[in-house]
């Protein structure tokens, strides 16, 4: 026995040695060194990181000594470092850049990391020893960290019997298995989903740069001569506002609207709706009514009722809105003799006339100006630089995921270096959809770690040393991105339970919203809105139009989101297993009861491609948005009034919203910023839906 013992101890010891991902990186700030972690590291380093926290977590509960914040608390919270090490750059790559392998392993490890998760939070001699520590000994970060334990222990139901406790096991396992079968199939289906086209006249509309890149991504995928439209992961798809032919765009929009609906690999409407009952089984379980109720308790709005009471408040004069627009268009259509009537995938194409008539701006006329890089180093660096002092410097020494990732360092105020910094911009078929940021190491003044951040895009990649222009539409996801980026650069905690965007989700979008208005500050639009070929600053009759539609197009895009927040809330207030309906028709009769199903106005995310509610992490939580582009509106108003986004006013921003992390009471710290509780008027006034 002891002679096996220490077999398996030299096998783990030159696991440990050999395998990059449980080494710490010797790259500044630990950033992953990806010129030395292969597929292969990945199993190994999940298999050895799951037995060492098993064994930590073990000495933990059954220590014998009394229970305190160091012995207790701070070593569960430092306790996994070579699995979070591990998970950390997993996920980062099978979001980013996955294949067959990765994905295999994401369908293995989901029910086992689901199930060690439940080993630590079900522990009952665990969750004793938490509920044993002296809380009113403790202060500061010391009690919020105890706090957030408790609070995690009794959302995982550590206070459930032993037979409820088994039950849960199964029913986490069962989601998380069914989490990834569902990311899965969905990329399956945007892969499935893409259109061919035989012709360039099909695409007719379209920029020359654009052409070039659907037909360079038909002969990438054998279909040499033609044409391939890929799918983005929202309902409507960019290019509709440009093509001229109706036929297309109606092909374009049904494929996208289908895609995860077809009875074959890519049909995802089997693995959700298991997933919402088993969501109710969960909170049942919890004794709470329904998932939303169970899933709510620990955010800014605390109850399904009060976030579906923003929605409800915000939707009325939303879809009013949008009908007026709708009647624009359609005017528009019979004044050209169109002889149809609007359909969704009309919309963009006539709504950018109408943009035209009625504010004199054309897309194609404002794109030149916004080239990706420069929008980055003269826009979104350039406003962080103003607004809090920070700046960049491109790092080509560091190794990425990807020949198309670069690094940057990134320097504070005071010159002091405070993180590393990706950026990851080009669509990729192994990519998930949209934008989004992550930490591949989490700032920790206790654990002495410094950021290290990835953002994640979608933008279509540049052929034949074209310049890859955007629109202002991505130009404002560029700068919301970033603001989540702010968010963790500027994080300024001991622990990293607390640190940077490990906040409510009603409250990470908050500062990412707000750093939008960045990118039509005066002075920030004219260093970065560079039209490429003469190298001219964009005119000020421009700047004029731009910002004169602001809200242009409001009702849309606001009806849009709200359906579809709308639409997770009531997958997720179901309090009877059987008041479920198969996925098409339960969207249908939930969009009708609140007003939302308008024809020519679809849901931002259709149900069965859902990625944000079923695999994402937004269960009963996509109605953060609205939630956090609120505060984003007060504290906005708040700012206009106080000079705009001046350095004063950013640095106080960061002082008491971006530097805080989770270590406050963020309702509290939303207060003392902007002097009152968050107001529903300023979204109203600011979006064009109210005459106030």
């Amino acid at each position: 026995m002891i002679g096996s013992l220490q077999s398996l101890n030299a096998q783990n010891k030159e696991v440990k040695m050999t395998n990059p991902l449980l080494q710490k990186s010797a790259l500044q700030y630990q950033a992953p060194n990806f010129s030395l972690i292969k597929d292969e590291h990945f199993k190994p380093a999940f298999e050895y990181g799951l037995a060492v926290h098993d064994k930590e977590i073990m000495a933990i509960a059954d220590n014998s000594a009394k229970a305190t914040f160091q012995n207790t608390v701070l070593a569960l919270e430092t306790s996994g470092v070579d699995l979070k090490r591990a998970t950390s750059v997993f996920y980062n790559l099978t979001g980013s850049n996955t294949n067959p392998t990765l994905q295999a392993l994401q369908a293995e490890y989901a029910p086992i990391f689901s199930a060690h998760s439940d080993k630590m939070y079900l522990n009952t001699k665990l969750y004793n020893r938490f509920k044993a520590v002296d809380l009113k000994a403790l202060k500061g970060e010391d009690k919020k960290l105890t706090q957030y334990y408790l609070q995690e222990f009794e959302l995982a139901g550590a206070n459930l019997s032993d037979e409820d406790k088994e039950k849960m096991k199964k029913i986490n396992e069962e989601l998380a298995s069914l989490g990834t079968s569902f990311g899965n199939k969905l990329l399956i289906a945007r892969k499935n989903g893409a259109v061919l086209f035989d012709y360039a006249t099909d695409l007719d509309g379209l920029s020359a740069n654009e052409i070039a890149a659907a037909k360079a991504k038909a002969t990438e995928a054998g279909h040499e001569g033609k044409y391939l439209i890929g799918l983005l992961n929202t309902t409507q798809q960019p290019l509709l506002q440009s093509l001229t032919s109706r036929t297309t765009r109606e092909k374009l929009f049904k494929s996208s609207w289908t895609r995860a609906e077809k009875n074959d690999d890519g049909d995802t409407r089997e693995v959700l709706e298991k997933m919402a009952r088993l969501r109710l089984q969960k909170a049942n379980l919890m004794g709470k009514k329904n998932f939303a109720e169970w899933k709510i308790q620990d955010q800014m709005a605390q109850t399904p009722e009060r976030a579906m009471n923003l929605l409800a408040k915000i939707a009325a004069p939303a879809v009013a809105k949008s009908k007026v627009e709708a009647k624009e268009i359609q005017d528009l259509i019979d004044g050209q003799n169109g002889g149809f009537k609007l359909e969704p995938w009309d919309w963009n194409f006539y709504s950018e006339q109408v943009r035209k008539a009625k504010y004199d701006l054309d897309e194609s006329e404002v794109k030149p100006y916004f080239e990706l890089t420069t929008v980055l180093e003269k826009g979104v660096f350039f406003a962080a630089k103003k607004m809090y002092g920070i700046t960049f410097k491109e790092r080509k020494d560091l190794p990425v995921y990807h020949p198309d990732v670069v690094a940057y360092e990134v320097f504070d105020n005071d010159g002091k270096s405070i993180a590393i910094y990706y950026l990851d911009f080009y669509t990729r078929d192994n990519k998930n959809g949209g934008a989004w940021m992550n930490n591949f190491v989490d700032q920790s003044h206790y654990l002495k770690q410094k950021p290290v951040i990835v953002n994640v895009y979608n933008f279509a990649k540049p052929v034949n040393g074209n310049p890859s222009l955007i629109s202002f539409d991505d130009v404002t996801t560029m700068f919301h991105e970033f603001g989540h980026t702010l968010h963790g650069l500027f994080a300024n905690q001991n622990y990293t339970s607390l640190s940077g965007t490990a906040v409510p989700r009603d409250f990470v979008e908050f500062p990412s919203q707000i750093n939008e208005h960045a990118a039509l500050d005066p002075e920030v639009l004219k260093n970065y809105a560079i039209h490429y070929k003469t190298k001219e600053v964009i005119p000020q009759e421009l700047i004029d139009k731009i910002k004169k539609a602001e809200t242009f197009n409001k009702g849309y895009d606001v009806t849009e989101l709200l359906a579809a927040a709308t639409l997770d809330m009531n997958w997720h207030t179901v309090s009877n297993e059987a008041d479920f309906k198969p996925a098409l028709v339960f969207e249908k009769e939930a969009l009708e009861k609140y007003g939302l199903l308008v024809n020519e106005v679809p849901t931002r995310y259709h149900t069965p491609y859902f990625a944000h509610i079923w695999s994402g992490g937004y269960s009963a939580g996509y109605y953060a948005y609205t939630w956090s582009k609120t505060l984003d509106y007060n504290v906005y108003d708040w700012m206009k009034v106080n000079g705009g986004m001046t350095r004063e006013n950013c640095e106080r921003f960061r002082k008491y919203i971006l530097s805080v992390g989770n270590s406050v009471d963020l309702n509290q710290a939303f207060k003392e910023f902007i002097g009152h509780d968050m107001e529903i008027e300023p979204y109203l006034r600011n979006a064009g839906l109210s005459d106030k």
